[in-house]
């Protein structure tokens, strides 16, 4: 089985789909932060390892203590997976912490904050953004 294959990445989208419901509904261990989700699953070809990534909304130590709660539950999680897939192995689950979306909200700020600064200085220079031409103008003399 190619790593880019149809079968491939339907396999990682069901195991995806299981591994988020089992995280909401049946993993019951306290360190878990409620706002914990499954933002994306790879599965190795052979159907050996499933590399899980999560997002955790919260401070570090919410972050620490959920990523301990998923790793002694990997196992309680795997039997899960089993019982409702029908694959050949089931993946034994590594848990990896996603930070993108902090790091997509912390880029977003910043962006604002940019944008804000811009236009606080271009009031102050009395002329508005919108009214800036780049000098490509197609328009003839």
């Amino acid at each position: 089985m190619r790593k880019n294959s149809v079968k491939s990445s339907r396999i990682n989208g069901e195991v995806l789909k299981e591994m988020s419901l089992i995280l909401r509904d049946e993993l019951k261990d306290p360190r878990i932060h409620p706002m914990t989700s499954v933002t994306d699953v790879s599965v190795t070809t052979d159907l050996k390892y499933a590399t899980v990534y999560v997002s955790v909304m919260g401070d570090e130590q919410a972050k620490k203590e959920t990523m301990i709660g998923l790793k002694k539950s990997a196992p309680y999680a795997r039997h899960l997976l089993a019982t409702r897939l029908n694959l050949r192995n089931t993946p034994e689950l590594i848990y990896k912490l996603d930070e993108s979306m902090e790091y997509g909200a912390a880029m977003s700020k910043r962006i604002d904050e940019v944008r804000s600064h811009d236009e606080e200085v271009s009031r102050m220079r009395g002329d508005s953004i919108d009214e800036e031409s780049d000098g490509n103008d197609d328009t003839e003399s």
